[in-house]
């Protein structure tokens, strides 16, 4: 067996050491939830009555307490393609539970939004304080101590975390995450990219882009392209929290459906009466939430999960930063190319061996903690096999070596010897960039900053043609206090057309982009945010930026006399409109991007 990478393993002792204290609270917490309040056993008769009254011919298993009763979470709805599937898995979960012993009942639903309809648009606001809703809202689910074990259903981009986080505060309990598969490949996400930028140039009209885009996100699953959604799904499988690459096996299938009842089978054998208890808050350790890390690195996967995991791991009591993802990224070496990072979608990713291949090869590179403790029978050996049904039963089998080398490669060939998400720091501060799509001529990109406050006034000036030149494009006040740090996916096309045209072009922002953010370098969450004082609040129209991903460098080439006088220009009003207010106290509570941008985590570290 290979020896742990060293760099692997530095990190995770200094994550070890850094959350000692916080850890330590953590599972005295859960400790205490299991033997004293968050179980049936607390529950008068009155309670009880109550929890079971409508279950049917669960009823009277219920009733004697002597089976697991599992809750079931849920992020249905049907306007999200990627959660439509989840319609009737609470009946397919109650018939598994019934045939090992158990029963199960929907505990409660949060809500899904998604950042596909809302990006770009008022509602994107909303986008990242959903994470924390849906955190809220999951415990309130678990809250009523009617179960020993959960399953949570969620896919897509602050949905896994908020069911994650909120789910921790209940970590005695066993957890599984089950996926519902991404849909079918449809257009070309090459073409895609090319009527987007036709249509931001002009060239197309509304009904050829609104066609290509039809052809694109065409039916139910999660969309095709590696951003958040399948990155999320990418972290559960190398952290052991789904059966062994359950994540992309399509919507529909017979396969679908096996991994959905081996999931409600296998959080029955799991509980505390048994003798292989694998309680959540004991799974998500720090070897766990490293894992995470590294696989992010290994697959390209999204940067919004450089502000998601430090909140998932928050949660569970574990205290990790942008030193720990790069230290992580410069060991890792990339081994898929999967669209924004390369032409292929996540079911040629699968097709290729997908997860399964990765988790291998890292392990026998010692580039994993295989030792982690997963829902699975063993440890991470496990998730280097693909589930395959023999005669109708469901089985793992070895990936013996990629499909498709033009998609995934082993460690001894990998795409690039590191893992492309960078942090950068200087006198604006602290971001990341995602260097794993952007051609390595552009990771240098020094240029006269364009001032904005807006997204909607950068494509003004652009269709007015005033960035026709080199330019870092700054969109500030974007920060999770300005405005909820939405997505500036938006920018994409115009940026990209531009770059197109020769031009040095980068993106600087204290907002977010997209998980799908691509071949424009972009310096993202800058922080501290320019609400409140942030440096990038100091710049001027014009004046040189250097952004840096191989120096990991991110400054105002500004005399340092001049800089220090500046002071910082007014914050512009709040938004008012589709609901935004609504989150006016999540926005004044939130806390750094670096720290998981949670106004909910930040007041809850006070209490615990």
């Amino acid at each position: 067996m290979t020896d742990l990478h060293p760099t692997i393993a530095k990190v995770t002792e200094r994550i070890v050491q850094r959350s000692a204290a916080s850890r330590r609270k953590y599972l005295d917490l859960i400790e205490r939830g299991r033997d004293a309040g968050t179980n049936r056993d607390q529950l008068s008769c009155g309670n009880l009555a109550h929890g079971f009254a409508a279950s049917g011919e669960d009823k009277p298993v219920i009733r004697t307490g002597k089976a697991m009763n599992i809750g079931i979470v849920t992020a249905y709805n049907d306007m999200l393609s990627a959660h439509q599937p989840y319609g009737r898995y609470p009946e397919q979960i109650k018939i598994a539970a019934r045939e090992v012993g158990a029963t199960a009942q929907v505990a409660g639903g949060v809500p899904a939004m998604c950042d596909g309809v809302t990006q770009g648009q008022a509602g994107m606001d909303l986008s990242l304080f959903s994470r924390d809703t849906i955190a809220l809202g999951t415990a309130v689910a678990l809250s009523h101590a009617m179960f020993e074990g959960a399953l949570l259903l969620g896919i897509c981009d602050k949905i896994v975390p908020g069911l994650l986080i909120g789910a921790l505060r209940y970590g005695h309990l066993p957890t599984i995450l089950i996926p519902a598969g991404p849909m079918p490949s449809g257009l070309a996400n090459k073409e895609k990219v090319r009527i987007r930028q036709l249509y931001a140039e002009g060239k197309v009209g509304r009904d050829e882009l609104l066609e290509s885009e039809s052809a694109s996100y065409h039916g139910a699953g999660t969309c095709t392209f590696y951003g958040t959604a399948n990155s999320n799904q990418m972290m559960m499988e190398m952290m052991g929290l789904h059966m062994p690459a359950a994540s992309f096996v399509n919507p529909g299938t017979k396969l679908r459906t096996e991994l959905t009842r081996a999931a409600t089978h296998r959080v029955a054998q799991i509980g505390w009466d048994g003798d292989d208890y694998r309680p959540l808050g004991h799974c998500v350790d720090e070897k766990a939430i490293v894992n995470a890390m590294i696989g992010l690195m290994a697959t390209g996967g999204s940067t919004n999960h450089a502000i998601h995991l430090p909140a998932i791991a928050r949660a569970a009591g574990i205290h990790i930063d942008w030193t720990d993802f790069a230290e992580i990224s410069d060991a890792v070496p990339l081994l898929a190319r999967v669209y924004p990072n390369g032409s292929g979608d996540v079911n040629h990713f699968h097709a290729a061996g997908g997860i399964s291949f990765v988790i291998r090869e890292l392990l026998d590179a010692g580039l994993l903690h295989r030792d982690i403790r997963t829902v699975a029978r063993q440890d991470l050996t496990d998730y280097g096999k693909e589930p395959v049904l023999e005669n109708e039963a469901l089985a793992w089998k070895d990936v013996p070596s990629s499909r498709d080398e033009a998609m995934l490669r082993p460690v001894s060939n990998p795409f690039q010897p590191d893992g492309g998400m960078k942090l950068l720091q200087g006198n604006l501060g602290r971001c990341v960039m995602k260097t794993s799509a952007v051609d390595p001529e552009r990771w240098t990109i020094e240029a006269p900053a364009a001032l904005f406050h807006d997204q909607d006034d950068v494509l003004r000036a652009f269709k007015a043609g005033e960035l026709e030149r080199d330019v870092v494009v700054v969109v500030r006040f974007q920060g999770p206090r300005a405005n909820g740090m939405p997505e500036l996916h938006k920018l994409t096309p115009a940026l990209g057309v531009l770059q197109d045209r020769g031009f040095k072009v980068a993106l600087l922002t204290d907002g977010r982009m997209s998980g799908a953010s691509g071949k424009v370098p972009a310096a993202i969450h800058l922080s501290p945010e320019a609400l409140g004082g942030g440096p990038i609040g100091k710049l001027r129209d014009g004046d040189m930026v250097r952004v840096c991903a191989r120096t990991g460098s991110v400054e105002a080439l500004v005399d340092e006399a001049e800089w220090e006088r500046r002071d910082h220009p007014e914050a512009p009003p709040p938004p008012y409109d589709t609901g935004r207010e609504l989150f006016a106290l999540f926005r004044h509570q939130s806390d750094l991007a670096e720290q998981g941008a949670s106004p909910i985590l930040a007041a809850m570290d006070s209490e615990i």
